[in-house]
């Protein structure tokens, strides 16, 4: 193997850690995954885990069965594998509309009066639905859609705020046997609309606009440049969400309250095929159309619920706020696993720090939330605040917070664990994809943590580090693999065959190349360094962006940063950095100097970034992950490919800025 080919040692990450989080034995005596143990006869964690990927079969029927998955009619068997691991059949047989395990199981058992969903919005209203009440709406929703011709098989869009009526519009497509088709609410016309013609939509939910640090954002105007260019879109359902006077055509737009209101609290549910379509997904990529990622009433729905309840430990009853916006897997995930679980979701419409930086504390103590979902880079920057604005709420209902969406850096983690959850409750890295539908790897309640460390990959994923030649390895950094399909997995890209296979199955030879960069210290945790296409390769010698962005967050000037590598005509590449300052008058040569010693020092000489540029503010999506290859496009003043997911364009423009 040649000097291209070897792995960065682990020694030399920042993640490298002492263990500050020992499990609790009541905790996990009283937890779900040791309730599944006891019933199969299984005596320790790793005893589960190895069964779990040595016998798929096994275990996803009893996953199935722990979650209380209904079905008209049973399957025949639980995974099919005759036409190769890359299109395994689920539930071969079987017949479920999944939705009723979402509503009716806890309705027709007794649980119609808990909470399923607690909504908040910026500007302060309140709402709580229970599972009666959403079960009620939902039928609602479902008469309406009929009573347009829809049905079975068509394709219906939601671009809306994250209100009560999204995830009505969800479930109701669901119930239908209709196909969801998530959309970012912060898309413009141009990317809602090529993903509603790939799909081939009938009709369209969207709302008169949102609020966003108390302005209205448009979003009416949007929906119908885009249906304009949609020509298979022939109704759109519009939310009064601002009160703003909007356009209108008739005959084709339809206010939710007209349509909806009025239609009877019972509807039939149609049944489904469990390897019927529920949902396509878009993604984004550098290059080329997004791709639809197709999931299934038995796939997506039962990895969400799974993770929950297995890694995370969701128990019926409890609360989960994930922030995120339906675009992003992240808000299918959060529907169809709570409701599953039979928890409550809250959905909270607005900025999560508006008006102050102790919003997202006061939302935890307002809705006694017990799981909490966030990135690595809403923590950075509620910590240039200080703890001040987490004593503005009581926190104790949590027990435990989550995050995904970007790696780690020590130093935040251990502000959100020693401030937050005061060095007693466990931080549960979460990382996976919209094609996984959840996680590959998370934390759970089993296994002692390091800070920015997974506890490993979840029960029934097989996952492995390999080098560039496909074999494991341990205390240095490789590729993310998985060797055994699981019952989420994509069921292919929409309309896309070869360009799945290409993406995900070509690399190596029946393994599924996720494209992250990951490792596996002595200790046997796991780390996520971000995605193995962003690497940055220094005179053969590589390394992974947040290596180095670790080091420029712990300098007590930066609040974030985005490292990049750019090319060199000696040494192929070489490192540049953009950071923000908590105070950007700040910004001088002299810390610019100060910066570059700091990661020669912490990562070795020929990882010293050759340039740093102070920025006011680094291109994100809504969900606050960092778009790496925006950045670098914008320092090399390259075409950043689709940017339909930024939140906000004058991010890049200050990247231009700075450069």
């Amino acid at each position: 193997m040649d000097s291209s080919q070897t792995p960065a040692p682990v020694d030399s990450f920042p993640f490298h850690q002492p263990v500050v989080w020992e499990p609790n034995s009541d905790w996990i005596a009283s937890s779900n995954l040791k309730r599944f143990m006891d019933r199969w006869g299984i005596s320790s964690y790793e005893e589960l885990y190895r069964r779990s990927i040595s016998d798929i079969a096994w275990f996803w029927d009893a996953v199935l069965k722990d979650l209380g998955i209904l079905f008209r009619k049973p399957y025949s068997t639980v995974v099919d594998l005759e036409t190769g691991k890359q299109f395994p059949r689920w539930c071969v047989d079987g017949r479920l509309n999944i939705v009723e395990s979402c509503l009716d199981k806890w309705v027709e058992t007794g649980h119609g009066g808990r909470a399923a969903l607690r909504w908040e919005g910026e500007e302060g209203p309140v709402r709580t639905l229970t599972y009666l009440e959403l079960l009620n709406e939902v039928n609602r929703c479902a008469n309406a859609l009929r009573s347009l011709g829809l049905g079975k098989g068509d394709g219906i869009g939601l671009y809306m705020p994250m209100t009560p009526e999204l995830a009505i519009a969800f479930l109701a497509v669901v119930k239908i046997g209709g196909i969801v088709l998530p959309l970012f609410s912060g898309y413009g016309a141009s990317a809602v609309a090529t993903r509603l013609n790939d799909a081939g939509a009938k009709a369209l939910f969207t709302a008169d606009g949102s609020f966003r640090r108390a302005r209205v954002i448009g979003m009416k105007a949007i929906a119908d440049e885009a249906v304009e260019r949609s020509p298979s879109v022939r109704k759109v359902i519009v939310l009064k969400r601002t009160g703003e006077e909007v356009p209108w055509a008739e005959g084709r737009d339809l206010w939710w309250h007209d349509l909806v209101q009025p239609q009877s609290t019972e509807a039939h549910t149609e049944e489904t095929s469990a390897e019927d379509l529920v949902m396509i997904i878009y993604t984004s990529g550098t290059t080329g159309r997004p791709k639809g990622a197709v999931h299934t009433h038995c796939g997506f729905p039962v990895k969400a619920a799974q993770d929950l309840r297995q890694a995370m430990d969701l128990k019926a009853g409890e609360t989960l706020y994930w922030m995120t916006d339906m675009g992003w897997m992240m808000g299918p995930w959060l529907v169809f696993g709570s409701l599953l679980s039979g928890a409550s979701m809250v959905f909270y419409d607005g900025a999560p720090d508006f008006p102050d930086p102790g919003r997202v504390w006061r939302i935890v103590e307002n809705h006694r939330i017990t799981h909490l979902g966030v990135s690595p880079t809403l923590i950075r920057s509620l910590m240039s605040h200080g703890s001040e604005p987490i004593k503005t709420a009581d926190v104790s209902s949590l027990r435990a917070v989550a995050s995904t969406g970007s790696p780690w850096d020590p130093q935040s983690w251990m502000w959100l664990f020693e401030h937050v959850l005061e060095r007693r409750k466990p931080i549960l890295n979460y990382s996976g994809g919209t094609e996984i539908s959840g996680g590959i790897l998370c934390g759970n309640f089993f296994t002692p943590l390091k800070p920015c460390a997974f506890s490993g990959p979840v029960p029934g994923m097989d996952a492995d580090v390999v080098d560039e030649s496909g074999r494991p390895v341990r205390g240095a950094v490789g590729e993310l693999v998985i060797r055994q399909p699981w019952i989420g997995m994509t069921r292919g890209f929409w309309r896309a065959r070869e360009r799945y296979l290409q993406t995900y199955w070509n690399r190596f030879e029946d393994v599924w190349f996720h494209g992250d960069f990951a490792a596996i210290d002595e200790d046997g945790l796991w780390y996520i360094l971000g995605r193995s296409d962003d690497t940055i390769k220094v005179a053969e010698k590589r390394l992974g962006p947040a290596e180095i962005e670790a080091v420029l967050n712990e300098h007590e000037s930066v609040t974030e940063s985005a490292a990049i590598g750019v090319p060199h005509p000696v040494k192929g590449q070489e490192v540049v950095a953009f950071c923000v300052l908590r105070d950007p008058a700040k910004a001088s040569e002299r810390l610019r100097e100060e910066l570059m010693d700091r990661v020669a020092v912490a990562l070795g000489k020929p990882f010293r970034p050759s340039d740093i540029r102070f920025t006011v503010a680094l291109p994100k999506t809504r969900n606050a992950k960092v778009m790496s290859r925006v950045v670098r496009a914008a320092y090399l003043g390259t075409d950043p490919g689709d940017l339909s997911s930024l939140e906000d364009p004058a991010a890049v423009e200050a990247i231009r800025k700075a450069v």
